[in-house]
């Protein structure tokens, strides 16, 4: 596990300035405080921080082939290595460490940018062809590992995360107005966009290819879709439970190669109890598990954990997580870089940090709710699929205006618009923190240029069945936008690695091509998993209510609002300035400190969390 960083100067007679590199590589120590490297050729330099997993002795970076024609950075692992290892040896290609890293350069002289197709894992990675004086970027599948970038007129930048793109000078550091709208509703900033306008994501099963210092289009190698669409199912439900189970001890099995002890994070849900189950059986010894809890009845899991540590004898951690906690809130948000208003990025920092004092890798249940359709908004909209015709009646422009004409705060006002609009736009409505509607009637200036157009393609997934079409759109956005964007942030913050067998590329499309009634049946969520497992595990997770990763932030914060938020908005004039009405967010804290709504709440620290991102951001670079 590595940050990742470089850059590509357009002026071909202008080298790589090793100081440029070397600032971009302070951004990135703790995602690599075991050493780094840099290495220079022309006008190209790439570097990377290392934290030591695999090959501890001579699995340095910068890395390169028997001639040093070609070199690589690169972040994460790949869980197949050894495989393509023996047959690259038998190819007639020379080793000279043990490290999964140096797969990738033979296999760019083997396959060239179809390489990508033959890795099974989480990565980043940069390939510098000395000879073809070409730059090549990927992304793994899911988008696991982040990788952001920007062309500008004097070269192309690329980083781990976004503070080593903007370390660059030719980054000027201005917000992107479309990326707020986006975050806005979202909660997040989803792929391809970020807060830093001209820097953008590299999205997940996509590589990018950079000549003379400017880059091409994306080109997408895989995507999620296609599971649901071309996928192969199984014939009888015994063959998909017999061929589940083998997939699940097949990813967890691959995702333990290391050479430093693993651990698990473990809620005591389904997900994190599969792996925490099918680890136990494969290490043979006990396993270190981290859990964090809350004092809060109805949110607290720990008991739920600790029967699952029990059955396993794992080495278990613990951590009760309060509003005492809130104090380490900027050190936590500036590692996001980005806003990012998903709450339990605090106990998930903190589980992290436990776990850091004793491991150097957990693996996570990560994947699964989009994997086996265990949300509960899936059960929502399978039992509002009927209230949905109101709009194909003809109905929908009359419940819009019953919508407009009800007062804010209203019950029923909300739920009145969200009939009204097609099926995917109404899930897209309902999780929503700032619904478009609310965007561009009361929040944003109208001086905000706010272009209209979806944020999230939802052609792509047409022909779908309902539920799969929720499913591929969580996977393709939620997914790498919202879980693993908190996963690896707050893992990497501590230099801890995390990693994610359920979102093994096999497992993910085996699971895509399963028939509906197999993930979803009669309101019961991930149907197959929980018969898999049954037996496996303590009955008691899988009959326990979903629960999620809930932050119980009202009662946190109850003691000192409306204060709080009064202290960290102020007058909101950071948020005027990109053109948020502040008069929209007054009124909004004014409504909250009258009825104190739960998702008036959430709204506010949304809005808080933006103002502390905007403030982060660097000024504009020199030219």
């Amino acid at each position: 596990m590595c940050g990742i960083f470089g850059f590509f100067n357009t002026d071909s007679t202008r080298p790589a300035d090793a100081h440029a590199l070397r600032r971009m590589e302070e951004t990135l120590v703790h995602r690599g405080p075991d050493g780094g490297g840099l290495h220079a050729d022309g006008p190209v330099g790439i570097g990377m921080r290392r934290l030591s997993i695999i090959d501890l002795k001579t699995g340095e970076q910068p890395l390169a082939n028997e001639d040093g024609t070609i070199w690589v950075v690169f972040n994460g692992e790949i869980y197949n290595y050894r495989e393509l290892t023996a047959e690259l040896l038998g190819k007639g290609h020379r080793f000279s460490t043990a490290s999964d890293t140096e797969v990738l350069v033979h296999l760019w002289e083997e396959h060239g940018e179809a390489c990508v197709e033959r890795l099974r894992g989480m990565f980043a990675f940069a390939i510098w062809d000395g000879v073809g004086r070409t730059l090549f970027l990927a992304r793994d599948r899911l988008g696991i590992k982040p990788l952001y970038y920007a062309q500008t007129p004097r070269g192309f930048v690329f980083g781990s995360e976004l503070k080593a793109v903007t370390r660059n000078r030719w980054i000027a550091g201005r917000p992107d107005r479309r990326a707020i709208a986006a975050y806005l509703q979202y909660g997040y900033v989803p792929d391809p966009l970020s807060i830093v306008e001209g820097v953008a994501k590299l999205p997940p099963g996509s590589t990018l290819t950079v000549r003379e210092g400017r880059a091409g289009v994306p080109r997408r190698y895989w995507d999620v879709t296609a599971c649901f669409r071309n996928g192969v199912s199984p014939r009888s439900e015994e063959e998909a439970s017999e061929a589940l189970w083998t997939l699940l001890r097949d990813a967890v099995r691959s995702h333990l190669a290391s050479d430093v002890p693993v651990g698990a994070f473990l809620s005591g849900g389904i997900d994190s109890s599969t792996v925490v189950a099918i680890m136990a059986a494969e290490v043979g010894v006990p396993i270190k598990t981290f859990s964090v809890g809350f004092q809060e009845q109805g949110y607290d899991e720990l008991p739920y954990a600790r029967q699952v540590a029990e059955r396993f004898a794992t080495e278990h951690h613990e951590l009760v997580v309060g509003p005492q906690d809130l104090g380490m809130l900027d050190d936590l948000l500036r590692a996001f870089d980005e806003p990012f208003a998903d709450v339990s990025a605090i106990p998930t920092y903190l589980v992290s940090r436990l776990a850091r004092q004793h491991v150097k890798v957990v693996l996570s249940g990560d994947g699964g709710d989009e994997l086996f359709a265990g949300y509960d908004r899936y059960v929502v909209d399978h039992r509002r699929r009927h209230l949905g015709r109101l709009a194909d009646l003809g109905l929908g422009g009359g419940l819009r205006v019953l919508s407009r004409i009800l007062p804010e705060g209203t019950p029923g006002k909300n739920l009145a618009y969200n009939l009204s609009l097609p099926r995917v736009e109404r899930y897209l409505d309902s999780i929503s923190l700032f619904p478009r509607r609310a965007l561009e009637k009361s929040l944003l200036d109208p001086a905000v240029a706010y272009d209209g157009e979806p944020l999230f393609a939802t052609t792509q997934t047409a022909g779908l069945d309902p539920l799969s079409r929720l499913q591929a759109l969580d996977l393709r956005t939620y997914l790498p936008g919202d879980i693993l964007t908190k996963l690896d942030r707050m893992s990497m913050a501590n230099s801890l690695e995390a990693r994610v067998p359920l979102l093994d590329h096999h497992l993910v499309e085996f699971a895509g091509a399963l028939p509906v009634p197999l993930r979803l049946r009669a309101e019961q969520t991930k149907y197959l998993l929980r018969r898999v497992i049954r037996g496996k595990v303590p009955p008691e997770v899988l009959t326990r209510p979903k629960q999620g990763f809930a932050v119980p932030l009202e009662a946190w914060l109850s003691e000192r609002l409306p204060e709080f938020f009064h202290d960290m908005l102020g007058e909101a004039s950071r948020l005027a300035h990109v053109g948020i009405r502040a008069s929209a967010v007054r009124s909004l804290m004014d409504l909250y400190a009258r009825k104190r709504r739960p998702d008036h709440c959430r709204r506010l620290w949304a809005l808080a969390v933006l103002d502390r991102a905007l403030h982060r951001l660097p000024d504009a670079g020199a030219a």
